[in-house]
């Protein structure tokens, strides 16, 4: 099922047993911010962004360590270079995600990002190392940018495709099939807002953070909540502001943000997270919230 009909997918979601397939991925890489910088073009349609802040990639790369060596706690975390021709490359889940047995490359709405996915290095891992076939969403005109613009409950395999310039219905309907999904849930997102993940997030099938301005119609957001009620946080515009929203539960007992997302987070909706059986768990990433992204962006799962 893939629908706009916000009763539909209800009624259909809670039929749906945690038995699609793990609630966490078992592995995760990244890609080094070598070329760090504000790409004019992602700036374009990303509110997040301020082109007259200033950069520095060392600053960034020191971050992004630390980002890797603190993952690795959890589950194992690879790296792979970066590309000083790539300024938006350490956000690879836009561009290459994974589901059992298949790498899908994204279609990517700006020129500046999609020659990440021409990458040999990431591909042949994928292809000649684990035996993973090859989806190419390129060669369909949709755009989506895959885990950006769809959020996934991996555990109950519903799909969360929030509709913008970087993703339409035709692409979500590509990443539909290439995922596999049970049912996808269309809607749009608020104007202004790029991507889904950066206003909500499924934790390990069993929790939800949202923040319903990302949201063109409230409803949606509601749906969305009851689906997950009590485990659900419902961000303040501070919150939503310091990425928050921007998170991902990479096992059952650990949700990982930014520092600052941490520091935003009301004690009231830590506790949600607590009850919900998760610790909060930050890592400093200001310089590289500068380029319009946090945590989860940085962050490819490997299924």
């Amino acid at each position: 099922m893939i629908t706009r009909d916000i009763g539909a997918f209800l009624e259909f979601a809670r039929r749906c047993g945690s038995d699609f397939g793990p609630a966490t991925a078992k592995a995760a890489f990244l890609v080094a911010p070598e070329g760090f910088a504000l790409a004019e073009q992602s700036a374009s349609d990303n509110r997040y962004m301020d082109l007259d802040i200033e950069t520095d990639v060392d600053i960034a790369l020191a971050e992004h360590r630390g980002l890797q060596s603190a993952l690795a706690d959890t589950l194992p975390t690879l790296c792979f270079p970066g590309d000083i021709d790539a300024p938006d490359a350490q956000f690879p889940n836009n561009v290459f995600a994974t589901a059992p047995g298949r790498l899908i490359l994204g279609h990517m709405r700006h020129p500046v990002r999609q020659r990440e996915a021409d990458r040999q290095d990431i591909r042949g891992f994928f292809g000649e190392v684990l035996g993973y076939r090859q989806i190419d969403l390129r060669e369909q005109p949709g755009v989506c940018e895959l885990t950006g613009a769809l959020v996934i409950d991996r555990a109950r395999g519903l799909g969360f495709a929030g509709l913008s310039e970087r993703c339409d219905a035709r692409g979500a309907a590509a990443m539909h099939q290439a995922f596999g999904l049970r049912a996808t849930l269309l809607f749009d997102l608020a104007p202004g807002e790029y991507h889904t993940n950066v206003v909500l997030s499924v934790l390990a099938g069993r929790a939800v953070v949202l923040a319903e301005a990302g949201f063109a119609e409230a409803e949606v957001a509601k749906a969305i909540v009851a689906l997950y009620a009590p485990h659900a946080v419902l961000l303040t515009a501070v919150e939503k502001a310091g990425f928050a929203g921007n998170c991902i539960a990479l096992s059952g007992q650990d949700v990982w943000m930014s520092v600052a997302a941490a520091m935003a987070l009301q004690s009231d909706h830590h506790a949600v997270l607590e009850t919900a059986g998760f610790r909060v768990r930050g890592v400093a990433l200001a310089e590289i919230e500068k380029a319009g992204g946090s945590l989860r962006c940085c962050v490819a799962e490997i299924f």
